[in-house]
């Protein structure tokens, strides 16, 4: 008798192992990451197929009752809310006149004042794919990157080091993508552009998404998109390399391609492209009409330096461009940019506004009328 019982308690020992392995087995078929070097780690981040995976934990938080992930559950309304504690963006503005010494020192963002808030934890995902809507990543050091096959999805107080072509990607067909209070960065050498990183945030389809409160670094061209909202962001120190095609990528910390299908607004942020102009500088913004005319763009209370030109103004079939209240620093070249200010702007274009832009050293910034 008392031997038939340690046989069926051995039995069903057995079952439940086989039970946990079972799930274990199906949980990383379904989840994020495709591939992905670790698990779907924390309940920041729901996983595809139902539920967290088994041996998760929270992410740390400044206050856990108010993190909009704490459920486990991804939490649509994160994508609407404007980070607690977070100033409006690009309320804070520099001073109207007179003489930056520096970024900072005008009021313009810099390290202190942007990337994450919190504690994070490390996650080394490798390159993952986002497919759940309403996903919050919050709290998470991730070693890889995000491919975001997603809606409403937000990046909250991060940071991402990225080998792949992007750090965070948007996909057509797919809106609402937020990514604030993180640091974005890359590995020299490590990228798939011949060694290469090109993006830091890269808006492939047609909707707008917002990058706010971010430290951008290393990348070839950081801020790539036709239509978003970037503010508040500082990009700097870009790293030149030769791409696949064996020339010197063009380097840009605001590049837009031309053929947006909405706006583009790009309002007090830090700009800086140190790449020499051997090594393929472009631009601090580069408004160009590769895929299309250049329209609908507000560029706004930017700190811009560095690039061929610092600012490249869309071209002549550009329209509706407004270039207000930017202030232009010798920092890397004596005219901010190697070969000067600004290139391509179209004076006579239909809602074309050039008002208020000057240099460092507080002298108005005067575009040169396009050939």
């Amino acid at each position: 008798m008392v031997r038939d019982r340690r046989r069926l308690l051995a039995w069903l020992l057995a079952g439940a192992v086989l039970a946990v392995v079972l799930a274990l087995y199906d949980a990383d078929r379904t989840g994020v990451s495709e591939p992905s070097a670790g698990p779907c780690p924390d309940s920041a981040l729901q996983c595809p197929g139902g539920g967290t995976r088994p041996g998760s934990t929270p992410s740390p938080s400044a206050d856990p009752s108010a993190d909009p992930s704490a459920s486990g559950a991804p939490s649509p309304s994160a994508g609407t809310a404007t980070p607690s504690g977070a100033p409006s963006p690009g309320t804070s503005t520099a001073p109207a006149g007179g003489p930056c010494s520096s970024p900072g020192a005008c009021g313009f963002p810099d390290a202190r004042t942007t990337g994450p808030r919190i504690a994070l934890e490390r996650h080394d995902t490798g390159d993952m794919s986002v497919k759940t809507d309403g996903t919050v990543i919050k709290g998470w050091d991730i070693r890889g990157s995000l491919d975001v096959y997603a809606n409403d999805v937000t990046v909250i107080d991060s940071r991402i080091t990225s080998a792949n072509w992007w750090g965070i990607n948007l996909r057509p067909g797919f809106s609402g993508l937020r990514v604030l209070h993180t640091t974005i960065t890359a590995v020299p050498g490590k990228g798939p552009d011949n060694g290469g990183v090109d993006y830091a945030v890269s808006n492939m389809g047609g909707s707008s998404i917002e990058v706010g409160w971010c430290d951008v670094s290393v990348f070839g061209n950081a801020l790539s998109m036709g239509q978003g909202d970037l503010h508040d962001n500082y990009v700097h120190d870009l790293v030149p390399f030769r791409n696949q095609g064996g020339e010197w990528q063009h380097t840009d910390a605001v590049i837009s391609g031309g053929g947006n299908k909405g706006r583009l607004t790009i309002r007090h942020n830090t700009l800086l492209n140190p790449v020499p102009v051997h090594q393929g500088a472009s631009a601090a913004i580069g408004l160009f009409a590769d895929t299309g005319t250049v329209s609908s763009v507000v560029v706004d209370g930017n700190w811009l330096a560095g690039g061929a030109y610092a600012l490249y103004g869309g071209g002549p079939g550009a329209t509706g461009i407004q270039v207000t209240d930017n202030v232009f620093s010798a920092e890397y070249h004596p005219n901010a940019g190697a070969y000067g200010l600004v290139a391509a702007w179209n004076a006579g274009g239909a809602g074309n506004v050039w008002r208020g832009n000057r240099t460092a050293d507080g002298r108005p910034v005067v575009p040169e009328p396009s050939p």
